[in-house]
Order: structure tokens, then C-alpha cells, then sequence
């Protein structure tokens, strides 16, 4: 069984803070901060450019993308690093569509993360082929799965709810029809067992600043199904995604599989903080990951109910169902998170009035979900969220 104890001991948590915002921002890993020094001192600093030799810089967007691969079920060689999840999420889309050239139709749900679907309708548009994207509820995805469809675009966990989508009934539904399966695993890498080889999985996106603890802008990943990484021609054919990148050609090449996915430079140092983060899951058994999350969020969930009346869950009950987060609605929903941050609880607000909080067993126990009801339970029963300073809208949410 893996030791929770041991490995909240791996992560700076601020004295004082509760810290139920791992589902948007990980803690810091406390060996981040030693990789980045050496990164930037010995490396960066001594060696100069030599480093993307000596020190191997170029090699990381692969070694670090299989590293991410044994924790969502891909094979060695399936997984690349590099850009942002919006990039990679474009790049997987674009593929798709080239791939089903007689179909017009991307699905996809309202639960989807917006930049998903933003990604989408630019493609789309610039395409110019008169392709359509077809929003519907997250319950009815499988019954709009028909042969018209061109790529199923989904994101597993919802970021809202929490709500999760059976990706191996939906993935296996859309090869029936024809249609190619795309995953965003935003909120599930790193939070619930993924087995995208499995599933039959077609393309996955991700970014890993979340439950991967990465740091802010960590770099995201994509995965292409093996079968078909040879046959895709990338609508962003960067340099680095070329055969021979230092051969300087003035026509493009594609690289060989998951390597024609790389655009541009590798972020090294964002890199190398991400390296230092995926030390954590050394030895790290999903399974025992998963049976924590739903242990906490369970504990949190019958804990706010039994102490707040005013408040509503709008998470799935059913934990098989569930990601790593809990949400509550609450009419007063952003005032009171911003109490609860100013007393040390750190959650975050999506609108309209979803306070969300995440559960992330590598730095959460239970006195951190137990004195969070507390804070929680107190702010609403006293009207605590009730003061000018919280109801000004930050930037950030």
C-alpha cells in the first residue's frame, strides 16, 4: 500500500493552509526547486549551449512523455511533451479530421473545458469545409454518436462537476460508428487510473501543471494512438516536429510517430521541474490512489452536508463516476471561497456559483478534509462570506 504520509512529506504546503486547489494548481514538489537551480545553474549556466547535448535537453519532450505514459496507460513511445494543452488539442483535432475527410461532424458536450471547445470552432472555421460542431449534454453523447460523426472531442472528468465520462463505452462507440475518439485527460492525469491503450483511445491531450504538479505553465502532452502516428499530417508542422530538424530543410518532413507531434522548442526548465514532480509517482499504485481520493472526497462530502443546509452538491454521488473533486453550488458561492481562502482554505470558484474543491491524496489527509468542513460549515452558518472585500472579482477565480 502506498504511504500518504511519506509522500505529503514530498510537497511544500504553506503552514497554515488547507490546500483543496490540486485539481487547478499542484503544490510544489520540494525537489522542484533543487532541479531548477541545477537546470539553470549547471546546466544552463556552465555548459551554455552545449547542454542540449550534454545535458540532454533535446531528449526530455520523449523521456519525460513516457514517464507521463505509464500513469494513463500508453505504450513507451506514444507520448510527447511540449506546448500548451491548447496547441495539442488543436494538433490532435486537425489530425483527426484529416483522417475522416468525408465526415463534418465534431462532437462534443457542454461540460467540455471552454478551451476545447474555442480550439474547435477556430479550426473549424479556418478549415473552411463545412464542418459543424455539435454541442449536447454530457448525458446524451452516446445516442448523437451516429456516422456523421468525424471525431468524438471529450474531456474525461469534467472541470466543473467532476462528473466522468466511460471512456472505453464511448471510445468503443464512436469506432462502431466510424468516428475517431479524442480525450482531454486535464483532470484525470495523475487523479484516476487511465488506460488509454485499453480504451482504444485515438488521440489524448493534457496538461500538467494540475495533479502532475508541474508548476504553473507546465508544458502539456498528446498521445497518438500507435497504428495511426505514422499516417497523420500536422496542421502545426513546427521545426522540431521535422525528421530531421538540423538538416534545415526548406520543406517540411515529418518526423517518425509521436515525434512529428513536437512544434517548437522544448521549455527546459519547465521541463525540468516537471522531471522532479513525476519522482513522486515512483512506485506509486493508481489503484491505491484512487481508493484515497474517493476515501477523502467521500469524507468531505458527508461532512458539508451534515453542516451546511444552504449549500448543494452537484458533483456525482457515485463515486465511479466521480473525478478527484468535489463541487458544491452555493448562491454565495465566490464570496464564500474567498473566506474561506482568507481563513486558510484554499479551494476555487467557477461560475455560476460552483465552489470546487480537489483532492489530491499525495498532499491531502484527513485533518486537511476535516478542517475544511469546519472553516466551511462556520462561513455559511455565520454569513462569514458577507464583506465587500469578498465579493470583489479577482482576475483569477
Amino acid at each position: 500500500m502506498t504511504d500518504f504520509a511519506a509522500t505529503k512529506a514530498m510537497f511544500h504546503i504553506p503552514d497554515g493552509i488547507t490546500y483543496l486547489d490540486g485539481n487547478s494548481l499542484g503544490a510544489l514538489p520540494k525537489a522542484a526547486e533543487a532541479r531548477a537551480r541545477e537546470t539553470i545553474t549547471a546546466e544552463w549556466g556552465e555548459m551554455l549551449i552545449t547542454a542540449w547535448n550534454r545535458a540532454k535537453w533535446m531528449d526530455l519532450p520523449r523521456r519525460i512523455g513516457d514517464r507521463i505514459g505509464r500513469l494513463i496507460g500508453a505504450a513507451p513511445g506514444t507520448v510527447v511533451m511540449g506546448d500548451t494543452l491548447s496547441i495539442k488539442v488543436y494538433q490532435a483535432l486537425a489530425s483527426a479530421l484529416d483522417l475522416r475527410p468525408d465526415r463534418k461532424v465534431v462532437l462534443s458536450d457542454s461540460g467540455n473545458f471552454p478551451t476545447d471547445l474555442y480550439m474547435a470552432q477556430g479550426l473549424l472555421r479556418s478549415l473552411g469545409r463545412g464542418h459543424e460542431l455539435r454541442v449536447v449534454a454530457p448525458e446524451e453523447v452516446e445516442d448523437a454518436i451516429d456516422e456523421n460523426v468525424a471525431a468524438l472531442m471529450l474531456t474525461q472528468v469534467d472541470y466543473r462537476t467532476g462528473r466522468m465520462h466511460d471512456m472505453a463505452a464511448l471510445t468503443k462507440k464512436a469506432h462502431d460508428a466510424g468516428a475517431l475518439a479524442l480525450w482531454d485527460l486535464a483532470h484525470s492525469a495523475g487523479a484516476v487510473p487511465v488506460d488509454l491503450a485499453a480504451a482504444g483511445a485515438d488521440f489524448a491531450t493534457g496538461c500538467t501543471y494540475k495533479y502532475l504538479n508541474g508548476g504553473p505553465g507546465a508544458p502539456a502532452f498528446i498521445y497518438v494512438r500507435p497504428d495511426l502516428a505514422e499516417d497523420i499530417q500536422p496542421a502545426l508542422s513546427g521545426w522540431l516536429g521535422h525528421e530531421a530538424p538540423f538538416a534545415f530543410d526548406p520543406d517540411y518532413r515529418p518526423g517518425r510517430g509521436i515525434d512529428r507531434m513536437r512544434v517548437g522548442t522544448p521549455p527546459v526548465i519547465q521541463l525540468a521541474v516537471l522531471d522532479a514532480a513525476l519522482d513522486v509517482w515512483d512506485g506509486l499504485d493508481m489503484a491505491d490512489l484512487r481508493r484515497r481520493s474517493i476515501e477523502l472526497c467521500e469524507r468531505f462530502i458527508a461532512g458539508v452536508e451534515a453542516e451546511c443546509e444552504d449549500v448543494s452538491l452537484v458533483s456525482p454521488r457515485d463515486a465511479s463516476v466521480r473525478g478527484s473533486q468535489v463541487s458544491f453550488a452555493f448562491e454565495h458561492g465566490y464570496a464564500a471561497m474567498q473566506a474561506l481562502i482568507a481563513r486558510g482554505v484554499i479551494g476555487d470558484f467557477r461560475a455560476p456559483d460552483v465552489m470546487r474543491f480537489g483532492f489530491t491524496p499525495l498532499y491531502i489527509d484527513e485533518a486537511d478534509v476535516d478542517r475544511a468542513v469546519a472553516v466551511l460549515a462556520e462561513i455559511v452558518a455565520t454569513r462569514g462570506w458577507d464583506k465587500p472585500e469578498f465579493m470583489k472579482r479577482s482576475a483569477v477565480t
